[in-house]
């Protein structure tokens, strides 16, 4: 009877499904972890948006790096051991992603006590993302066709400023075209990715900054976009700050990682640290968000037709900026591969600001302002150029269906994503 009752027990045990785990007290702990990193990185925490118990608690009372470290590989046993529990799918996708978040903070903190490893390794342990670098060499090609283009005396770069400086956009001008420009990137996200009632922003132009622009995203559906102007700003540049910084680009990545902290509960998404694995998918996508939104030549007949006119400048030659930029295009991916020996220490800061210049066609200022942003940022700079590919590449296989790539993009947003979920 025993025996019997024992098997019966065995029987009942199989046929019953397995709980799933619970991710969230895991999740809780990373960003508990986080917000004690960022006691030790000023701007280590791009936007928090959860307890402010919890950032109060953090910042009165962090752990020391090793402490934090071994919390961290703690944590990342507990995630495993989840993961290796689940059969549901979307958690163990979840499980992944969070693994990958606690492994990129533990490696930041190995980084804030001075750990240096080569470039390429520090961006895949931060980032989950390997950056492909092509030899400068193999960018001689595109340089020659640029010198077709514009042919001359005097050095590419002083003839490709020459032509870019014709279309700067005057500084009267530069909020109403900046704000024109962001209001046509909202009006064609808004045809595709539903955007809540509250959602807004704020746009400020600014000094004293390393970039170009940021968003800062607030919570709520809130983001402040502010802008330097510390350098010039092209017309060809409006749009790109619109897509990047607000629709579809970080404004909505951020509505987008909230809504699956609040609505879903996945705590994992009130925060988000500057280094992790969300960055190549999030500058990658701002950047994307151009072709995504302007696809084809409606880049160019915005520009021409709308954001020339604001600016003062001559549509008829709006063209031909646009044919500049396509030749410049194909140097994409140049100043990666300089960042990297520089970084690495192949070449020390003169010839990195030299190859800059050289293969970035751009003045000696913006090019010594490149080098600056790689002194402070290191491999973070993969996400521009490496995290597009990748992001462009998963959306595109979507097919040409323009409606298909916006779910494609969207599907980025709305669930744990790791660049490896895109390749």
């Amino acid at each position: 009877m025993r025996a019997l009752l024992l098997a019966m027990a065995l029987a009942v045990a199989a046929c019953t499904p397995r709980a799933e785990p619970d991710l969230n007290p895991l999740a809780e702990s990373y960003v508990r972890l986080a917000l004690e990193i960022g006691t030790y990185e000023e701007g280590y925490i791009d936007a928090y948006y959860g307890p402010p118990e919890w950032k109060t608690e953090a910042e009165a009372n962090p752990r020391s790096t090793a402490d934090l470290k071994t919390a961290a590989d703690a944590l990342s046993a507990q995630i495993t051991e989840a993961l290796g529990q689940s059969r549901d799918a979307e958690v163990q996708r979840r499980a992944r992603a969070l693994a990958a978040y606690v492994s990129s903070a533990r490696f930041r903190l190995d980084m804030i006590d001075g750990e240096r490893v080569p470039f390429a390794d520090e961006a895949e342990r931060l980032f989950a993302l390997r950056p492909t670098l092509r030899p400068l060499d193999s960018y001689d090609a595109a340089l020659a066709r640029l010198e077709t283009l514009l042919p001359g005396r005097g050095p590419l770069s002083d003839r490709v400023q020459a032509v870019r400086d014709r279309y700067l956009i005057p500084h009267d001008r530069l909020l109403t075209v900046l704000q024109a420009a962001i209001a046509e990137c909202r009006r064609r996200t808004a045809e595709h990715i539903e955007l809540p009632e509250n959602e807004r922003f704020e746009l400020e132009l600014v000094t004293g900054q390393s970039w170009g622009a940021y968003n800062w995203y607030r919570g709520d559906n809130h983001s402040l976009i502010q802008v330097n102007t510390d350098q010039p700003i092209y017309i060809d540049a409006a749009i790109g700050y619109g897509c990047h910084e607000g629709y579809p680009g970080h404004h909505v990545q951020g509505i987008s990682a909230e809504r699956l902290y609040r609505d879903r509960g996945w705590v994992e998404f009130s925060i988000m640290p500057l280094f992790s694995p969300q960055g190549p998918l999030n500058e990658g996508g701002g950047n994307y968000g151009v072709d995504l939104a302007f696809p084809g030549d409606e880049k160019l007949a915005f520009e021409r037709d709308t954001l020339f006119p604001l600016a003062g400048l001559d549509p008829a030659t709006a063209p031909a900026l646009a044919d500049l930029q396509e030749a410049l295009d194909d140097l994409r991916g140049a100043t990666l591969t300089v960042d990297q020996m520089y970084l690495d220490g192949e070449i020390n800061r003169a010839r990195a600001i030299e190859l800059t210049q050289r293969y970035g066609v751009t003045s000696r200022e913006r090019a010594e302002r490149s080098i600056a942003f790689a002194d402070h940022y290191r491999s973070y700079v993969i996400n521009y150029s490496s995290g597009e590919d990748v992001v462009r590449a998963f959306v595109e296989r979507a097919g040409a269906d323009n409606d298909a790539r916006w779910r494609a993009y969207e599907s980025i947003l709305t669930q744990p994503t790791l660049p490896a979920d895109l390749q």
